[in-house]
This record gives C-alpha cells, sequence and structure tokens, in this order.
C-alpha cells in the first residue's frame, strides 16, 4: 500500500537529530510493511503526524531519539489503539467486586439478553399487546415485587443516582434527617453531603460518629423534615462503644410522623451472605419487610447484574421520583433493563449460587480453591521451582462487608527466567488475556477466588507465556 501525505517543514531541523525523524509518507510506508494495519490510510496519516510532532518536542528539548525509536514508536501506538482497552481480562487479585477492574462479570445469561437487546429492537416503552406507549419498568417491577414484595421499581444507571435522584424528587428544599456516622464518603468523591447539596436538600445532621439512636432522629423532625436516610457504611465499618438506630425504630419513627424512610443498602444483597461464613448484611427483601418506603441499592455489587441503581419501595414514592425531571437524564438504557431481568431470574430460579460469578466466587470452597491451584501448577512444570502455592485471603470488594476476609488459595510467583517479579507482573499484564494479580513481599500472587474454573487453562497459559525467557 502507497500512501502520500503532505510534508510539514520544520524551521528548526538540524543535522544529526533532526534528520532522524522521517518523513509522513516513509513513516506510513514502513509502518504499513511491517504491521499490515487496519486502520484507513487517514487515520494511519493522523497517528504518525501525532508521533512525529511528539519526537520533534523531545529532540527539541535535548532527548536523542533514533529512526527506529520513532518508527517502532508508531507502530506501538498504532497496535494499542487496534486493541480494545476494554478487552476482558482475568482477576487473580483477589477482590470479587474490583472497582478498578470494572466490578465483577455477570453471568453468561444476563450476558446473552444484554448483546440481544443491544443488537436488536425491543419493545422498550411499547405493549406489544395495546400498542401503547409505556411499560418500561413493567417488567423489572414485578420480578423484582415477586422476589422483594416491593409494590414498585425504578432502575437508573447506578446507586449513586439513585440516591441523588431519590432526594431530588422527595426532599427538594426540606430536611433530610442523617446519623452523623453515615454522612460518609463512600469512594470517587460520593460524600452523602454533597449529593444532598445537589439534590438541593438539607442535610441534618444527629446524633454522634459512633452512636446514634432513634430518639435523635424523633427530636430532630420539624415542619420542614421530608425524610430520614439511613446509609450503608459501605467501605468501612466503626467498632467498639458504637451503637446505631435500627432500621425498623426508625420506620417506627418515620410513621409515627407521617414522613418515608429511605434506606441506601449499597451492596443490593438478595441472598443472605452469613450462609458463606461471613458476616450478616442485610438484603432488599429485609428491608422491605421492615415497611421502609425506598430502598436504594446497587445492581453491579452483590446483586450480581449490570451497573444500576435500584430504587424500589411503596408505589406513590417510585411513581413521585419516576417523574421528576432528573429521572430521565439518569434512566439506564434497554441494554441494563434487559441483564437485570435476566439476573433477576437467577434467583427466582433459585440458581444464583450456581450462575451468578459473583456468587460462585463467594461461595467457592477452600478445597475446590486449592485443587485447582494444584492443577494449574501442574501444568508448569519449566518453571515450578519459581512458583508456590500458598493460602491468601480474599475480599468482596466494591464497597461491600467492609473487613471481611475469604480464605482463599493463590499461586505464588517469585523472579523466573532472569525477569524480577514486576517484570513478570507487567507481562501478565499486556499479555492476551490480560492478567492482574497483587505483588505480597516481593512475589506475585494470583488468587484463585477470583478467577472462574472455566478460566483456568487461560491463567496456566498466561504464566507461561509471561515467564518465558528473554
Amino acid at each position: 500500500m502507497t500512501i502520500v501525505a503532505k510534508e510539514s517543514s520544520n524551521p528548526h531541523s538540524s543535522p544529526g537529530t533532526f534528520r532522524e525523524i522521517p518523513s509522513v509518507t516513509d513513516a506510513v510506508e514502513h509502518v504499513s510493511s511491517v504491521a499490515a494495519p487496519t486502520f484507513s490510510p487517514s487515520a494511519l496519516i493522523g497517528l504518525t503526524q501525532r508521533v512525529l510532532a511528539c519526537a520533534r518536542g523531545e529532540i527539541a528539548s535535548g532527548m536523542p531519539l533514533t529512526r527506529e525509536v520513532i518508527l517502532q514508536r508508531i507502530i506501538d501506538d498504532l497496535t494499542a489503539m487496534e486493541r480494545p482497552r476494554l478487552a476482558p481480562l482475568l482477576n487473580a487479585t483477589g477482590i470479587i467486586i474490583h472497582t478498578n477492574l470494572g466490578r465483577a462479570p455477570v453471568s453468561a445469561e444476563t450476558a446473552g439478553a444484554m448483546t440481544s437487546a443491544a443488537s436488536s429492537y425491543v419493545p422498550l416503552e411499547l405493549d406489544p399487546k395495546s400498542n401503547a406507549r409505556g411499560g418500561r419498568m413493567n417488567e423489572l417491577s414485578n420480578l423484582i415485587q415477586l422476589l422483594t414484595g416491593a409494590e414498585a421499581t425504578l432502575v437508573v444507571n447506578n446507586n449513586a443516582a439513585a440516591v441523588l435522584l431519590t432526594l431530588s424528587a422527595i426532599a427538594f428544599d426540606k430536611e433530610v434527617i442523617v446519623s452523623r456516622g453515615e454522612a460518609v464518603e463512600i469512594g470517587g468523591g460520593f460524600r452523602i453531603p454533597d449529593v444532598m447539596r445537589q439534590s438541593g436538600a438539607v442535610l441534618v445532621e444527629v446524633g454522634a460518629t459512633n452512636r446514634t439512636y432513634a430518639r435523635d432522629y424523633q427530636n430532630a423532625i420539624t415542619a420542614r423534615t421530608a425524610a430520614i436516610l439511613k446509609v450503608h457504611q459501605s467501605n468501612f465499618r466503626i467498632e467498639g462503644f458504637t451503637a446505631f438506630a435500627p432500621i425498623e425504630e426508625l420506620v417506627e419513627v418515620g410513621n409515627a410522623a407521617n414522613i418515608p424512610v429511605i434506606n441506601d443498602l449499597g451492596s443490593g444483597a438478595l441472598l443472605d451472605v452469613s450462609q458463606f461464613g461471613l458476616a450478616s448484611e442485610p438484603t432488599i427483601q429485609q428491608s422491605i419487610d421492615t415497611g421502609v418506603s425506598i430502598v436504594t441499592a446497587s445492581g453491579d455489587k452483590l446483586f450480581g447484574g449490570p451497573q444500576a441503581g435500584i430504587i424500589c419501595g411503596e408505589a406513590r414514592f417510585v411513581r413521585e421520583i419516576e417523574r421528576h425531571p432528573l429521572a430521565r437524564a439518569v434512566r439506564a438504557d434497554k441494554t441494563c433493563l434487559a441483564g437485570m431481568a435476566a439476573t433477576l431470574r437467577h434467583y427466582l430460579r433459585d440458581d444464583a449460587v450456581e450462575r451468578i460469578p459473583v456468587w460462585r466466587m463467594i461461595a467457592a470452597s477452600e478445597t475446590e480453591l486449592r485443587r485447582r491451584a494444584e492443577a494449574i501448577f501442574s501444568g508448569l512444570p519449566r518453571i515450578s521451582e519459581s512458583v508456590k502455592i500458598v493460602p491468601s485471603k480474599a475480599t468482596t470488594g466494591g464497597g461491600s462487608l467492609p473487613g471481611e476476609e475469604m480464605q482463599s488459595w493463590a499461586l505464588s510467583i517469585g523472579a523466573v527466567n532472569g525477569k524480577p517479579v514486576h517484570e513478570v507482573a507487567l507481562a501478565l499484564r499486556k499479555g492476551q488475556p490480560r492478567v492482574f494479580g497483587r505483588i505480597h513481599e516481593d512475589r506475585l500472587l494470583l488468587d484463585l477466588r477470583t478467577i472462574l474454573p472455566e478460566d483456568d487453562q487461560q491463567l496456566g497459559e498466561a504464566i507461561k507465556a509471561a515467564t518465558a525467557g528473554h
């Protein structure tokens, strides 16, 4: 392929340095012959011009560059841009809901439902029987009502949006009572006081950081009080001399004053995690059973579905929230709704632990994890002296079950074939598939709890590739 591009003169060129910079035409022809790019000619020219401009700036600042280095940069940039950044990877960090790695994967059924909805027309807001407009939330409302007893449901794009929208609709220019110990920052700068300010609600903090009672809420109620908000502490917990008002007591206070109680659960659990040896986590259905007016939760944490925010509870409040102008700005799209529905059906079929990856990882036994680690290890005879099978501790992550750990097993890799540990880790992160682990005491740990069994062979092959000799 021959591509002709307009050359640009550089008045600062000087012999011996700037002469190392190839012309755009020469560089494009070289890259085309070596890398067989799939990008269009104009896109390749644009990428080449960008790299050459950077090279000029570096040379002008005194950095020596050779023609070969510059050409390789173009090839490297092209390769990186042709490869999707959000390509699948293997999470061997031991953190199940890993925010920086896109939380947790969804089930095959959920992924299939999302793909089908994305690639097709769907009756999103048309009733097939009547051909009338509406019904965007009917399916999810029916499924969640069957599972939790909530009268109505609204799904938005994440739980931060769920909290913001709920407060905006119910408490704009009015007071919302929150325990001082629950005015938290969850992550990424998401602070409850800031969200309240943005929603137009007025924060009224009660109690102390470590101890708040139902009477504190009761004494703070005024004519301007719009709601009581109970917030899941998410990624931390307070221990020791503590007391927090149970949600049942807050419902009594709210009912007596005729004001709604909003319970922000965060994790969105529909299963009791204590059956797996972890600390109890309130479920959506338990919260609904207490009589709270509104529950907000995440769809992509312990719920196990795609990123979403769930607003469910009394129909009169959900309908009010749904009518707020902000609802359209934060609503979930058809792929999310299809994925949420598929995820909910796992719970209705009672196969969530067998099918949803989050629950599969949580429920995996130590015996099974060790057996899988040994099977992978047996396929690494060439580097077995650099690899050990060691006990590990995994966490749920994602702001769920703070402080809780699960016993696990990991492959521990040291320096191998002249590669120090950090180079092995980098090679795994750059491989196909990418593998992310964690370095502890100058060893790379690859935790099996966050690797699904069907990915064990891929993990073994990735280790072999990353530890091959120079």
